[in-house]
């Protein structure tokens, strides 16, 4: 597993694309139990060369319940996101993806894994990648069904800041499903 995710740290694929150059950005082990399949890293994890070490990664280790020394312990989380490089920034936020990695990378990754308990789909980028055609019309309904895509997967909004207005406007989600989600993480990193 760690050759292959040096293999993927070296990746040029995107490079004529970025705008800060390329600096792929993930993270696991073979033991890795709970998979984070998000959008791509943000500004701030790219200069400090660390997925999440932002206002979103706080917020998702508080959705998770989970201490930072558990979230960045490679055998509890892997992060794989959709794009591994910050792709630039857009009109509302950062752009998404690029197209390139997940077909290129994803599947070798998935190959290592060896004991995944738990998948977390972060962001509609993500869902629509990993649900096909079973993902809902949008985000807000692939989180409030969420229960019909387990044990597979957990779909669950991105934690930006950005989104704040989604999670104010949804208010059941912080209510109802993060109470739900930390359940099974927790379950999960209890397992061997």
């Amino acid at each position: 597993m760690q050759k292959l995710l040096s293999e993927i740290r070296g990746c040029l694929v995107c490079e004529a694309n970025l705008p800060l150059g390329p600096r792929p950005i993930l993270a696991g082990s073979q033991n890795s139990k709970i998979i984070l399949v998000s959008q791509a890293p943000g500004r701030k994890a790219h200069e400090q060369n660390k997925a999440y070490a932002d206002p979103s990664g706080k917020k998702l280790r508080e959705w998770l319940g989970v201490t930072e020394e558990q979230f960045y312990n490679p055998d509890n989380f892997a992060i794989l996101p959709m794009g591994f490089c910050y792709p630039g920034k857009g009109k509302s936020g950062d752009l998404p993806p690029r197209k390139e990695y997940a077909p290129l990378w994803h599947e070798a990754v998935w190959k290592k894994l060896d004991n995944v308990k738990l998948i977390l789909l972060i962001g509609k980028y993500a869902q629509d990648e990993y649900l096909g055609k079973r993902s809902r019309k949008n985000l807000t309904e692939n989180v409030a069904h969420h229960a019909d895509f387990l044990p597979e997967y957990f779909p669950i909004p991105h934690p930006s800041p950005v989104n704040r207005f989604w999670i104010v406007k949804n208010i059941w989600f912080e209510a109802d499903v993060v109470p739900k989600l930390k359940a099974l993480v927790h379950a999960a990193l209890r397992e061997p």
